[in-house]
């Protein structure tokens, strides 16, 4: 005999719409959709820093500008959200030209802009459709990835801390 947790785990989607609680679409859109809010909104505020140094790389360690950081962010934004769109990854490419990762106006619109084809991309995406739901967890860990390396950049370039990066990763000043 199934158990009373095994049986609603089986449910169809039809039968747990029918039902007033809280379904898997809006666990799943607000989860992920809330994750890559949250992403998007310390991107925007790591360019809002006076000054950041765009061409800038960590002293005596082998690394890229941080402007390549975002410049691999916001491609990757666009391909995941392409992906999603198509059912399944369809390659790499980034709008943001490599003299375009030097500026700090031009990065700021690109995370923008990107930020809003993902957000087209995984609205309304189905919880039941797997490839696409794993393309979407992807972007999210792609993000969490640059978050880890970007705080390499903020202590090794003593660069000031914005709020919402100290309160997300509890971040001490640099």
């Amino acid at each position: 005999m199934i158990g009373r947790r095994a049986r609603n785990r089986y449910r169809t989607r039809t039968e747990l719409s029918a039902r007033p609680i809280l379904t898997v679409d809006v666990v799943f859109s607000e989860v992920i959709g809330g994750r890559l809010e949250d992403s998007f909104g310390l991107y925007e505020e790591l360019v809002s820093i006076d000054e950041l140094p765009l061409a800038a790389k960590l002293p005596g360690l082998p690394s890229n500008a941080l402007g390549a950081q975002l410049w691999c962010v916001v491609g990757a934004r666009e391909s995941f959200a392409r992906a999603i769109e198509a059912g399944q990854w369809s390659g790499f490419s980034c709008s943001l030209s490599a003299a375009g990762t030097r500026e700090r106006v031009a990065v700021a619109a690109a995370l923008s802009t990107s930020a809003a084809t993902v957000r087209a991309a995984v609205a309304g995406l189905d919880p039941l459709d797997d490839a696409r739901c794993r393309l979407a967890l992807r972007l999210l860990e792609h993000e969490a990835a640059h978050h880890g390396q970007l705080i390499r950049y903020l202590y090794g370039l003593r660069l000031p801390i914005p709020a919402g990066w100290k309160e997300r990763y509890a971040l001490e000043s640099t």
